[in-house]
């Protein structure tokens, strides 16, 4: 069928999108001794060959390529060499009122180090300006162990001095290994032809569209035909049954799991489609999942049902005899 002009019209829709997981990173010989100074309210920087001193340190010395020879103590006072204002602090940054952003040049070192400066207000930040670090109560060897920095005077503790340790109880051993949250939060749009799949979905309905040159069938839409690169503007209603092409049985667990392993992820041919998409199969032994498996959608409740492709749970085996390899050999 024709896609209506009045589906056409519809604008496209669109939802917050997050990614997000734990970046776990070995740190090597060299940042594994910053981040167990740190723990310690200590702070070090590398010695190239030239004399110039990095901080943070340096893995390879920028002269010689060579790992640095000498780590040195810095600071922990610093000079401002450049700032931004930070009027509305976002979700995960260092301070939850506003603040600066600055390249603080360390007393001892040649390069700037980018953190925050808690001054209070935009008024009170300039260039040159002495700041100290603020240390967190619980360090653990992280580069967070500096909450931030302030304005250096003589009130107040002083920042730490040389050779401080680390807070009873707070562990001295050496930090090789650091974990930090990755996370991106977008507004994603759907394009036009995802819009009226993703609607269709709302209604119980699995759509493609067709090729007016080849005559494939592209479910979900993608526009335009890869092959031939003109617009796909045919809208085929497909039926919830197909065939499992290639598959892959999930043993490894990973956090935010929502269905225990083992499972199985399986590319599934809808019938009169050219392209298989991914989902899973459930309702019978992982072991029994096989290449030409006929399966059909398991759909939610139907007050459950959105804009959404989980409106589909998941695949199950229909009971019908396997589909011969000729039927799905090209979709491989």
């Amino acid at each position: 069928m024709t896609v209506p002009d009045s589906s056409l019209r519809e604008g496209p829709l669109s939802a917050p999108l997050e990614t997000s997981f734990d970046y776990t990173r070995s740190l090597g010989p060299v940042l594994s001794e910053f981040m167990t100074a740190l723990a310690s309210r200590r702070i070090l920087g590398s010695r190239s060959a030239d004399g110039r001193v990095y901080v943070p340190p340096a893995e390879y010395d920028p002269v010689t390529f060579s790992p640095p020879e000498e780590l040195v103590q810095v600071g922990p006072e610093g000079t401002v060499l450049t700032w931004s204002w930070q009027p509305e602090p976002r979700a995960g940054q260092p301070l939850d009122r506003p603040f600066a952003w600055a390249l603080i040049q360390l007393d001892g070192a040649d390069t700037g180090l980018l953190h925050a400066v808690d001054a209070g207000e935009s008024a009170a930040v300039r260039t040159g300006m002495r700041v100290r670090p603020r240390w967190a109560e619980h360090r653990v060897g992280h580069i967070r162990d500096i909450e931030c920095f302030e304005p250096a005077d003589d009130a107040g503790e002083p920042a730490g001095s040389a050779g401080e340790q680390s807070v009873p109880g707070q562990s001295t051993g050496a930090i090789t290994m650091i974990t930090t949250p990755v996370r991106l939060r977008i507004e994603h749009s759907a394009s036009a032809e995802e819009s009226r799949y993703l609607r269709a979905l709302a209604e119980g309905k699995l759509t493609g569209q067709r090729c007016p040159e080849c005559g494939k069938v592209y479910v979900p839409p993608r526009g335009a035909c890869p092959t031939d690169g003109v617009p796909t503007t045919t809208e085929v209603e497909l039926p919830d049954v197909g065939t499992v092409t290639t598959f892959c049985i999930v043993n490894v667990p990973f956090q935010g799991q929502r269905i225990p392993s083992p499972y199985v992820a399986a590319s599934v041919l809808l019938d009169g489609a050219d392209i298989a998409f991914q989902h899973l199969i459930l309702g019978c032994e992982p072991s029994e999942v096989r290449m030409g498996m006929r399966v059909r959608a398991v759909w939610r409740p139907r007050d459950e049902w959105g804009t959404t492709s989980e409106n589909v749970s998941h695949f199950e085996p229909t009971g019908e005899p396997d589909a011969p390899y000729e039927s799905y050999a090209h979709h491989l």
